[in-house]
Parts: C-alpha cells; sequence; structure tokens
C-alpha cells in the first residue's frame, strides 16, 4: 500500500462496541490512530458532518436501521459533506439481496464478519489504491459497480460519458 493509514481519518459505524473495539484494535494494528466511531445513522451523519473522514466502514444492521441509509445519505443527500468517501461494508449479513441493495446505495467493499485483519486490510488497500471510477446516472451515484473491464464485452459504453467528475 502506498498511503501511511496514520494520515486516514476512518469512521467505524456499528451498533455493536466490541466490534467497533475489534475494528479500532485491526485498524490500530495497521498504523491509523484518527478513529472515530457512531452507533446509529443520525450519529454517523453528524460525525461526517463535524469531522469528514477519508473511509467509512459500516455495519449493515444498526439496531433497526440499516447502513445502506447511511451509505445513501452521504452519496445523495444534498448536505453530505463528502459523496466520494469509500465505504466498506463489514457485515454479518451476506445474503444476495443486502449485497445488491449495499452495492446500489454505492458501498465500494464488502467484508463478511467475521473479519481477518488480512480481509480488512486488502479492502482498505482496494478503496486507496484500487480506486474505481465514480458514476452518475438517473438512478445511482457511486463507484462503478463493474470490478473489471471485459475483454468479450461488445456492446456500447453506456457509462463512459457519465462518469462521474470529483467536486
Amino acid at each position: 500500500m502506498s498511503v501511511s493509514l496514520s494520515r486516514v481519518r476512518f469512521l467505524i459505524v456499528d451498533d455493536n462496541t466490541h466490534a467497533v473495539n475489534l475494528v479500532k484494535a485491526m485498524l490500530r494494528g495497521f498504523g491509523a490512530d484518527q478513529l472515530y466511531d457512531a452507533q446509529t445513522v443520525d450519529s454517523a451523519q453528524r460525525r461526517m458532518k463535524i469531522t469528514p473522514c477519508d473511509i467509512v466502514i459500516l455495519d449493515y444492521m444498526l439496531g433497526a436501521e440499516e447502513g445502506v441509509t447511511f451509505a445513501r445519505w452521504l452519496r445523495n443527500d444534498p448536505d453530505s459533506p463528502a459523496p466520494y468517501t469509500p465505504i466498506i461494508l463489514l457485515t454479518g449479513h451476506a445474503d444476495r439481496p443486502k449485497i445488491v441493495a449495499a452495492r446500489d446505495a454505492g458501498v465500494n467493499e464488502f467484508c463478511v464478519k467475521p473479519v481477518t485483519p488480512a480481509d480488512l486490510m486488502k479492502r482498505i488497500a482496494w478503496v486507496i489504491d484500487r480506486a474505481r471510477p465514480f458514476v452518475r446516472s438517473q438512478t445511482y451515484f457511486g463507484p462503478d459497480r463493474r470490478r473489471h473491464d471485459d475483454p468479450n464485452y461488445r456492446g456500447p459504453e453506456q457509462r463512459a460519458d457519465r462518469a462521474a467528475k470529483p467536486v
């Protein structure tokens, strides 16, 4: 990885204190020291407005709330302070409908609980070193959902003219 994590601000959004502390311990082990946490969508929104973080690690379930609500807000709300912030979804709910919902809300990467330090570091490296361009359409704003170029694809370049430009 080309970036020192000591300069990266992380926001961990999870309603489980044990999970937050575990992720913080892993991040500290990677050299990160600017760690913030929130237990609800509202508190995560307030935190991002006060101190916009560089990477969000987001749980899917936050009590009765879904973390994708925060992802949608971060990507699309006019009050969002940082719509291009990478989001890593860290979840024990890895069934296809939840993954699709998170992807469609603009989540960059996924880690399934229980997460290992190696898995988490891999996702962090991907959002830093292999960031996908953002795409804006009438129904979606977020990282390009295509993970690689398919050499066999022969259709039109549907998104080439709609790539979002950083603000």
